[in-house]
């Protein structure tokens, strides 16, 4: 973005702004926000620039600027923001205040689509302070479920069939914000008016509580300390009073009026109210449920259909997570006590290998595993993620640090192995055809290095890569004999990588999809395929033996319908080995995961449905347990459950952690867990 390119677009804008014609101001404004904002990722140029371009939007025809708020909203509240220059501080601050003006003449003018006016509610709120704001990027109406993270332990929830359309409401509105938390703003805001807009009757006189929360916290000035539920009751009302038609509108705002209720953590078993679980932990705080509520606990009510919209059961979260094995019975929980696995009855299902040095209060996290089978019978695993300094603040800033252990007791063979300039992302074990094994290493920058997984030391010093943050690594091995390494990056970049030299000899990609996930799937002797998944949920079926990237060679595209009719937005592969081949295991942030046929592209099975605990950016690994039986470990970053499923059978037995996880790899019959503070090694089977 050129100071060239935003003068002209203010040049647009005030072109609109004198005629009330033309819109070629909102595509330049679209190929600006790339620059602006990327995959939840500010720039620190916005700051420069937004002030200018929010102060040309406010002269713009109220009805012709909705788009801008809304994206501006987007950009304002996304999770990867770096703060605010001192010297532009003052210029950012000055500039959402005409920002929160502007935007609420335009809700005031405009009546847009429902779904466009809960995003300008939800822009005009953040404008004001007010962290529910963030609810523009968890948000989803019109699904069926409801996915929240716990403030007190992490743990996802996902409320299934939460979003109904009731006449009456299945609760209480939430009490009026407390004067002396949300004191009233001082000076003149411009809420007022809106306050004056909620006199509607779009949702019926029983939802008349909700509107006077709603008008109490605009004629206050939506106070930053104002509860996350009493500001979802002002959205709410705005979505009613302005969302066209107006049965979406009414609609629509009773689904964000039920975001009010309360929600029972399946893990920790505090009461929280929903806002907290969408938005996080800002001023959340533990609660304790009306008496009139129903606090959501009980999972039937949660998996039942109610029997009339006009009547509907409250909200619930389970305080389990749904059955989902094919024999109907219950899924079985494992806890972790120690380093025991603990059946429901008490009794020790299996023991927990602690790996040394990555015990709780020891040098950091592993944000990344693989596993490395040495010739003579050794496997060794091998995790990676920032040194001390860059969890402390001391030392060596965002520096990567390698550690090996041998898995059958985790001893530590090899480390701290330092010398990576970067937080480590992504690891590869390379088995070469001279009998030597390898790994592979990958960092936030964009670094590359290679190790020598006997001895520990660097066999290609850390490279830098221009191609952005390496996501993904694998192994690949072709007909002809060679074994390349697959390195795939943030910016779409998938490359073929001489492992002597760290070279590139191929590309993959040619779409140039910023890439979230891969994997090598091995189809026969001597030949993988690669496997990947894009930051849009598309996943891409590769063969590295032809040179032409266009060239599908033997590679067998995902079925799309069958993608499509599962709702399958994919966040995650996995190679899953079975004693007739290899299949494809693709996950979402659901938790939910499809199983497929790498051969004609088409899904095997019934695939594992969604379940609480799960929900979130997925981690997976499958292995082979000593019976020859195939299961797939899964779970999710910062969550602390798994789930060990089977897919042959449909069995599902769940592990809780006392850990936050990380990463997941499969070592023989074991799954080895990267979490926040090390390694573990879990046996998916009873010992």
């Amino acid at each position: 973005m050129t100071a060239e390119e935003v003068q002209a677009l203010l040049g647009l804008m005030a072109s609109t702004a004198v005629t009330g014609a033309d819109d070629e101001w909102r595509q330049t404004w679209t190929y600006m926000t790339d620059d602006l904002l990327d995959d939840g990722t500010v720039y620190d140029s916005a700051y420069a620039v937004l002030p200018h371009l929010v102060e040309a939007a406010a002269e713009l025809p109220p009805g012709r600027s909705v788009d801008f708020w809304v994206d501006l909203g987007v950009i304002v509240t996304a999770e990867d923001r770096p703060p605010v220059p001192a010297d532009l501080e003052p210029g950012f601050s000055a500039a959402l205040r005409l920002a929160e003006q502007a935007a609420i003449r335009s809700f005031l003018t405009a009546g847009a689509p429902a779904k466009v006016c809960v995003q300008l509610a939800l822009s005009c709120v953040a404008f004001a302070g007010h962290h529910i704001g963030a609810a523009l990027w968890d948000l989803q109406l019109g699904e069926s479920h409801l996915a929240l993270l716990c403030p007190g332990c992490d743990c996802d929830t996902e409320i299934l069939k939460f979003f109904v359309d009731p006449v009456r409401p299945p609760f209480e509105a939430p009490q009026l914000p407390d004067p002396d938390r949300a004191p009233a703003r001082a000076g003149q805001h411009p809420w007022g008016e809106v306050a004056g807009a909620l006199e509607v009757e779009v949702l019926g006189p029983e939802w008349e509580p909700f509107l006077a929360v709603a008008r109490e916290v605009a004629a206050a000035g939506v106070p930053p300390e104002t509860p996350g539920q009493a500001a979802l009751c002002l959205v709410a009302g705005m979505v009613a009073a302005k969302g066209t038609p107006q049965w979406a509108g009414g609609e629509w705002a009773r689904q964000l009026a039920l975001l009010t209720e309360h929600f029972r953590c399946w893990n920790c078993e505090q009461t929280w109210t929903i806002a907290d679980g969408l938005v996080g932990p800002d001023g959340a705080r533990p609660q304790s449920p009306p008496p009139q509520s129903s606090t959501p606990a009980d999972s039937s009510a949660t998996n039942a259909t109610p029997a009339a919209p006009a009547a509907p059961a409250a909200p619930a979260a389970p305080a389990a997570p749904a059955a989902v094995e094919t024999t109907g019975e219950a899924t079985p929980r494992l806890r972790q006590d120690g380093t025991a696995l603990l059946a429901a009855d008490g009794t020790t299902w299996s023991r927990i290998t602690v790996f040394s040095d990555s015990a709780p209060g020891s040098s950091g996290g592993v944000d990344s595993l693989t596993v490395a089978s040495i010739p003579g019978g050794t496997t060794l695993v091998a995790g990676a993620g920032a040194g001390t300094g860059a969890r402390t603040g001391t030392g060596t800033g965002g520096r990567g640090e390698l550690r090996l252990w041998d898995v059958t007791d985790g001893r530590l063979v090899h480390g701290p192995l330092p010398g990576h300039p970067d937080r480590v992302l992504s690891m590869a074990a390379l088995p070469l055809p001279d009998g030597r094994v390898l790994l592979a290493s990958g960092g936030d920058t964009g670094t590359i290095a290679l190790w020598d997984a006997v001895t520990g030391r660097p066999v290609l010093e850390p490279a830098a890569n221009r191609l952005g943050e390496v996501t993904g690594m694998c192994g690949a091995t072709l007909p002809d004999g060679r074994t390349l390494l697959v390195t795939a990056t943030s910016r779409g970049a998938v490359r073929l990588r001489d492992p002597a030299t760290g070279e590139s000899v191929g590309r993959l990609n040619p779409s140039g999809r910023p890439i979230r996930s891969v994997t090598a799937v091995p189809v026969s002797g001597g030949h993988t395929l690669i496997a990947a998944v894009d930051t849009q949920g598309g996943v891409h079926m590769w063969d590295p033996a032809v040179d032409d990237p266009w060239d599908p060679g033997a590679a067998v595209q995902l079925k799309d319908r069958a993608l499509s009719n599962a709702g399958h937005r994919v966040a995650a592969v996995a190679a899953v080995p079975t004693a007739d081949g290899t299949l494809l295991a693709t996950g979402d942030d659901r938790g939910a995961v499809m199983v497929w046929d790498p051969a004609t592209g088409t899904p095997v099975g019934e695939g594992l449905p969604p379940a609480t605990g799960t929900a979130g950016l997925p981690v997976m690994a499958a292995t082979t347990l000593h019976d020859g039986r195939s299961v797939l470990v899964t779970g999710s970053r910062r969550g602390h459950g798994l789930r060990v499923w089977e897919p042959a059978t449909g069995a599902v037995r769940q592990i809780l952690l006392d850990v936050t996880i990380t990463c997941l790899a499969a070592a023989g019959p074991a799954v080895i867990v990267g979490h926040d503070h090390g390694v573990l090694g879990v046996p998916p089977a009873r010992r």
